[in-house]
């Protein structure tokens, strides 16, 4: 056991804030990529992952659902962060002597009204914990950064603004991957199983495989495709549903889909986290 847990990002980014609020005993190591963070895991340089999925804004983080079938992990549990962007300067600066604020470009176009009334112009940054380390690197007072208020921790900036998004409802899913996969717990908020397939090529091959899920009672929260091989006849879907396949009625839901599909994963059977609600 290495007790790390790896992420994709700098130190200050908001995939740390998960680590940090889901896994506050383990280490969070830092990766360059989604690819290195699972190789973390493969490698045993890390014991869990923590991987963005969905963003309640901008939906499905791209490449993450074509990684997960491949990676040979295991979702063991998911976590939700609120994604409250903050103002951050070197410290000592007043809010007026702010001119430019950098962030990743959709933290920035997060940001617009709060910009426009300080008049404040916006420079795109490579990512956000990137864009306050960069700032207080720098150490212009002019130049601000928008981060998490861990970011600012960790780089020494002060916080001159919180909570500036527009959208107060932003929020972040993550999943946490481990190399084991773990059947025998149940949640106190109930049980996910995801998943991913592909249906056989006959006609309503999909409205087919979904009727099981129908007919059980078995309660589906996401269904989203995605293209494979860069083929736009070879479609697979990634699916959410309520329920443990120990569950009569999501045992016979999953047997159900088989005579329509081809290629069956689960990918993961992990407790719903509270703040799905």
């Amino acid at each position: 056991m290495t007790n790390r847990i790896a992420f994709q990002g700098e130190p200050g980014a908001y995939s740390h804030e998960a680590c940090r609020n889901a896994r506050p005993n383990m280490e969070a190591l830092p990766c360059r990529t989604f690819e290195d963070a699972i190789d973390a895991v493969r490698n045993g340089t890390a014991d869990l992952a923590m991987l963005p999925v969905d963003n309640s804004t901008y939906g499905r983080v791209a490449d993450i659902h074509s990684l997960l079938p491949q990676s040979g992990l295991h979702i063991v549990d998911e976590a939700f962060v609120r994604v409250h962007i903050n103002l951050l300067a070197v410290p000592g600066t007043p809010l007026t002597d702010i001119a430019n604020a950098m962030s990743h470009t959709v933290l920035l176009g997060q940001c617009k009204t709060f910009l426009s009334k300080h008049k404040i112009h916006r420079i795109t940054g490579a990512d956000t914990a990137g864009s306050a380390r960069q700032v207080a690197n720098a150490a212009d007072p002019s130049t601000a950064a928008l981060a998490s208020e861990l970011a600012g921790e960790i780089y020494g900036l002060d916080v001159l603004a919180r909570h500036i998004e527009d959208n107060s409802n932003n929020t972040t899913r993550f999943l946490v991957m481990s190399g084991k996969a773990d059947l025998t717990r149940r949640g106190d908020h109930g049980m996910i199983t995801s998943f991913v397939f592909q249906v056989r090529n006959i006609p309503a091959a999909l409205y087919k495989a979904m009727g099981g899920f129908a007919t059980n009672g078995v309660n589906m929260t996401k269904l989203e495709s995605y293209m494979i091989d860069g083929s736009f006849t070879a479609t697979r879907f990634y699916a959410d549903i309520d329920g443990h396949p120990g569950d009569k009625n999501v045992a016979l839901a999953l047997d159900e889909l088989e005579y329509f599909t081809t290629d069956v994963e689960i990918l993961g059977v992990y407790p719903a986290d509270a703040g799905r609600s």
